[in-house]
Parts: C-alpha cells; structure tokens; sequence
C-alpha cells in the first residue's frame, strides 16, 4: 500500500468531509483504519514513514491524526512533538495509537497531550467510537 497523498489543492480547500490521516508502518493495520474512516464517511490517508508527517500535515491540513507510537524511523511522541511546536499543525487532534499498554507508558502518552489513545489490539468499534467522536466535533466545526 502506498501513502494515499492525491487531493487537488481544491479538494484542500473545499473539502466536505473530515480527513483522517493514518500513521502506521503496518500496511494490515492501515487497511483496517482505513476500512473505519471509510465506514464513517471520511477522507482517508495512509503514510507509513514517520519524518513525512509534519509535511504531510501541513501540506494537506487533515482534521485528525491518528499515530502510531512505536514506528521505526521515529517515536509518535517525537512527531506529536514536532506537529504541537508549528503553528499551522498544532491546532490538529492527535489520537495516539499503540501497543504500549503498561501504566506508565499510558500515562506518558496522556502526558504528551495526546487527545486519546487507542490500545492495539483493538476492537473495531472502540476505534470507531474513537473516531466517530472527534469526527463529529469535526463536524460540528465545518457546518459553523
């Protein structure tokens, strides 16, 4: 699977549909969110390399980030880092996704400032309750 990277700069603009971007060096992992974004009828993208994120971000402007903490160029608290210190990615929503699962990983993540975090394995529908929550203040943002 290659990184989805194919909206027009008019698409960017007008878009009417939350754009979820994908952070995953697992291409099944991928598929599997992108089959959740689809359901919930959002734009998707897939990037697997962590040092594209900050372009990719402020490139395409996507209304939430769903990363991977554990990828293998980079840590996803390095890049949440990264996204929160420039001015045109902070404001994006960051759902930490990951199979750190011990106390105290949990809590240096919920330190980070990350909006949630999703624990691998999941269930479907716990991260589509995920989604579909932030989704809907996305929602909320574009109708106002």
């Amino acid at each position: 699977m290659k990184s989805d990277i194919s909206f027009s700069k008019a698409q960017q603009s007008v878009r009417s549909r939350p754009l979820i971007l994908a952070v995953e060096d697992h291409e099944d992992n991928l598929l599997i969110i992108n089959y959740v974004v689809d359901s919930l009828e959002c734009e998707f993208m897939g990037e697997f390399n962590g040092e594209r994120v900050l372009k990719i971000a402020k490139k395409y402007q996507p209304n939430l980030i769903l990363l991977d903490i554990m990828l293998p160029d980079i840590s996803g608290i390095d890049i949440f880092r990264e996204l929160q210190q420039d001015p045109l990615t902070s404001s994006i929503p960051v759902i930490a996704v990951t199979a750190l699962a011990m106390s105290e990983e949990q809590q240096m993540i919920s330190e980070a400032g990350f909006q949630a975090c999703v624990t691998k394995p999941y269930l479907l529908e716990d991260l589509e309750n995920i989604i579909r929550h932030h989704v809907l203040e996305i929602e909320a943002e574009l109708v106002a």
